[in-house]
């Protein structure tokens, strides 16, 4: 197949594909539906069987959806090139490495094998870890030295390094965090002006959005100095550059921070008072710019990862109101969390963050 008649072809399966994204008015009313409901329109048969723990059921509905969203990846990568198809797995390990997380969890706070495997995804072969062989390593260290040897060896060394050197469970995730999003942009950089202008649109979004989280949290919910919370940042292509990021964290307060943002940053932002307003304002500011690459990029590769994005998001709203609802909470407390619904990839959502 040549290269224009495989990016036709991807073309015209992502727009296939994109029906499947959660209408506007599906996202609004998703908290108001029960859980029968819920189960019948999304197959969610596990939300039915009363038997198994309510974190049991909760943990089978993430592992369905993960699945859903993981298979569709593997769809979508089979007619792409060698280099399309290594942005989009480099996307997809997130999943895999929070299997890392709650393996290197385990191993710090001694749990055995099967108290570990039980805090584990099922996935695919292309981004699996050698689980067999981490869950055997006795220490952190070990483990990493492991992964050093497989295709994760980028980001396990640099996590070895860091933990060799503090010996703290925060950076050690940070550190991993950190490369994986450096791994995504490199692996973009290297794609030509077809295709870059609408991977930096999409991917540089996505950075903004991470980057003034982890700034804004690291400076003035962790209280970490200037340096320290540079060192944790990865560069956005977009607006949060390098230079933009090392004058932000030197400043002192939340408003001088929100002030000081690149111009449409700023007017978006500017009436936020919280962290909570900002995470929820720049996350549907992303998603607008996914669904802007989506529906008018040229670029194949950039349709289909802003529809992983787009479908990644969706699935974890519908995640949140299942727990919402297992756990029997009010429907304004539901609405409530799906403001701040992240994807599950997104590395604040680590433990000490």
């Amino acid at each position: 197949m040549s290269h224009t008649a495989g990016q036709a072809y991807l073309n015209t399966r992502v727009s296939v594909m994109s029906i499947r994204l959660f209408s506007p008015e599906l996202r609004v009313s998703l908290s108001q539906l029960s859980l029968p409901a819920l189960a019948e329109r999304f197959g969610l048969s596990a939300l039915l069987d009363e038997q198994p723990s309510i974190a049991a059921r909760s943990r089978a509905i993430e592992q369905s959806l993960i699945q859903v969203l993981l298979t569709e990846l593997q769809v979508l990568a089979h007619p792409m090139s060698p280099a399309e198809r290594a942005l989009l797995l480099a996307w997809g390990r997130q999943y895999a490495l929070f299997n890392l997380k709650a393996l290197i969890r385990g191993k710090l706070y001694a749990l055995d094998q099967e108290a570990i495997r039980a805090n584990l995804f099922e996935l695919p072969g292309s981004i699996r870890l050698p689980l067999p062989e981490l869950l055997r390593a006795e220490n952190v260290l070990e483990l990493l030295r492991q992964l050093e040897n497989g295709p994760y060896h980028q980001i396990a060394r640099q996590a070895r390094e860091v933990y060799e050197r503090q010996r703290e469970p925060f950076a050690l995730e940070a550190a991993i965090d950190q490369r994986y999003y450096t791994e995504i942009v490199r692996r973009a950089m290297g794609f030509h002006h077809q295709h870059l202008d609408s991977l930096r649109r999409l991917i540089g979004a996505e950075l903004d959005r991470v980057a003034l989280l982890w700034l804004l949290r690291f400076r003035f919910s962790y209280r970490l100095s200037p340096s320290e919370t540079y060192y944790q940042l990865v560069p956005s292509m977009r607006r949060l550059t390098r230079e933009r990021l090392l004058h932000l964290v030197n400043l002192d307060t939340f408003e001088q921070v929100i002030a000081a943002l690149p111009p449409r940053l700023r007017t978006l932002l500017a009436e936020c008072q919280t962290i909570s307003e900002v995470q929820q304002r720049i996350g549907h500011h992303t998603r607008r710019e996914a669904r802007g690459v989506l529906a008018r990029s040229q670029s194949a590769v950039a349709r289909a990862l802003a529809y992983l994005m787009l479908r990644e998001s969706d699935l974890m709203r519908l995640f949140a109101v299942v727990q919402g609802r297992l756990l029997q909470f009010p429907e304004q407390a539901i609405e409530a969390a799906l403001d701040l619904t992240e994807p599950s990839g997104n590395p604040v959502n680590t433990t000490r963050r």
